[in-house]
């Protein structure tokens, strides 16, 4: 156990381990509301749930460094937008672009609702059922009509019955 702490401050004093970017310098104020606006549209590589700008992680610093050069270049925000989805994948925009089959998964939830609306209606709406009044006919006579084939087990448990 004390080796391993000795070989572990040994290893972090060295300095040899990934320190984290430091980050670059604030734009002015107008273009680095842009910068924040972008980090918050932009998925992090390596937290997957959280924005460019939310994300406490040096990667995230890193991304959030490159909007901010591409900002400085004069690049509009979908160049920068286009600029990481080239490298990482529709995936890193945190609101994909409503096209093509990302349509049906913005349109989808709102279609179920709009039906499991129209069912409800259409059950409040319909007028209740009334059931049937009870046909009228003599204790002694089978339920069965004519017409319908006996089954002649049914008969059999019938006879038992009525004995």
């Amino acid at each position: 156990m004390t080796a391993a702490l000795l070989s572990l401050t040994l290893f972090l004093a060295a300095g040899q381990y990934a320190p984290q970017q430091a980050g670059s310098e604030p734009l002015a104020p107008p273009l680095e509301a842009r910068v924040q606006v972008l980090g918050k549209e932009l998925r992090c590589a390596v937290c997957q749930g959280l924005s460019v700008a939310d994300s406490p992680s040096s990667m995230a610093r890193a991304q959030l460094d490159k909007i901010r050069e591409l900002v400085t270049e004069g690049k509009t925000d979908q160049e920068v937008r286009d600029y990481f989805v080239a490298r990482y994948g529709e995936w890193v925009l945190l609101q994909p672009n409503a096209d093509g089959f990302n349509l049906l998964v913005w349109l989808g939830p709102v279609a179920l609702l709009l039906g499991g609306a129209f069912v409800i209606f259409r059950q409040v709406r319909r007028p209740p059922v009334t059931p049937p009044p009870p046909a009228a006919s003599t204790p002694s006579a089978p339920a069965t009509s004519s017409t319908e084939p006996v089954d002649p087990y049914l008969a059999a448990v019938r006879r038992e019955l009525d004995q």
